[in-house]
């Protein structure tokens, strides 16, 4: 596995759209408030582009995206925001460059398109908020502090506390995942990601509760399930029952889905489209600890 190099005082961050439009107010304080951590940053050219749903014409963002990928005294890239659009834009790119100089990639929901294409290649990639999610109430929120103290080096530990429907055992693995509507975007595609001995990270939001079934059901079906090590589950924001309801909340319908394996699962974990949003690095190795007492994660660098 490939470990981008932390950073360090004056190194380059780039703030890069490749996905949903952005508003410019929180991207231009994240910018104020990542230079007053002595980093220099950029902002990418069409980074508040206007193209319908999109920040810019896809090659508009690829461009943007190209650049910073390319840009060998880049060290972290950040993406300004999710929605969609990022499977768009990674079709156009040429990695190259980025795998003779590779940095540290940050954000989530439709960026893990981004996340399982670096874990098929074996680099790591930093499941971290994005500029909206650094302030809250106009006060910088501790899942940021999280993400800068994790870009200079420092490892993960977390404890948190015991779920009813958690599963007790502790494993270690490769961590995968990301948002779970987009891992099933992914299936069957060359980024489609390994299970065999992963540890497992879901979020969602938004979604039916059927829906979410019906792709626990795919993954169970399609043997990924059976294949893990341990399955960590975050948020699953705003949830919608149907006309007809489904008869089970988000969480009990996974612990469904994983009820006829022997693998630990935890549910609660503090990241997805909520705050606290802890980072997590993904294509790195993670261990996990389920006991009645707690939960303990820990990924060391």
């Amino acid at each position: 596995m490939i470990q981008p190099p932390f950073l360090k005082k004056g190194d380059k961050i780039i703030l890069v759209s490749v996905a949903g439009k952005v508003r410019r107010e929180p991207v231009e304080k994240a910018v104020q408030l990542l230079e007053e951590e002595d980093y220099r940053v950029q902002i990418t050219p069409n980074a508040f582009g206007r193209f319908h749903m999109f920040s810019g014409m896809v090659r508009e963002r690829a461009s943007d995206m190209q650049q910073a990928l390319d840009d060998p005294n880049v060290k972290a890239i950040l993406f300004a925001r999710g929605g969609y659009g990022s499977i768009r834009t990674l079709m156009l790119l040429d990695w190259s460059g980025f795998f003779k100089h590779p940095k540290w990639l940050i954000g989530f929901s439709d960026i893990t398109v981004f996340h399982s294409f670096l874990t098929c290649h074996e680099v790591a990639s930093i499941h971290g908020v994005m500029p909206s999610f650094f302030f809250d109430g106009g006060v910088r929120t501790e899942s940021l502090n999280m993400l800068l103290n994790l870009l200079r080096g420092k490892s993960l530990s977390y404890r948190i506390p015991g779920d009813r429907l958690n599963r007790a055992g502790i494993a270690k693995g490769i961590l995968i995942g990301g948002n779970l509507s987009l891992l099933m975007s992914l299936r069957g595609t060359e980024i489609d990601l390994s299970y065999v001995g992963r540890v497992l990270f879901i979020e969602d939001i938004g979604e039916y509760d059927y829906h979410i079934d019906r792709m626990m059901m795919n993954l169970k079906f399609g043997e990924c399930l059976s294949r893990l090590a341990g399955l960590i589950v975050g948020y699953f924001t705003d949830t919608k029952s149907s006309n007809t309801p489904f008869g089970k909340s988000a969480y009990e319908i996974i612990q469904d889905a994983v009820s006829g394996y022997d693998f630990p699962v935890v549910f609660g974990f503090p990241c997805g489209h909520e705050l606290p949003n802890f980072p997590l690095v993904m294509g790195s190795e993670i261990s996990i600890e389920v006991t009645e007492e707690g939960v303990l994660i820990n990924q060391s660098f």
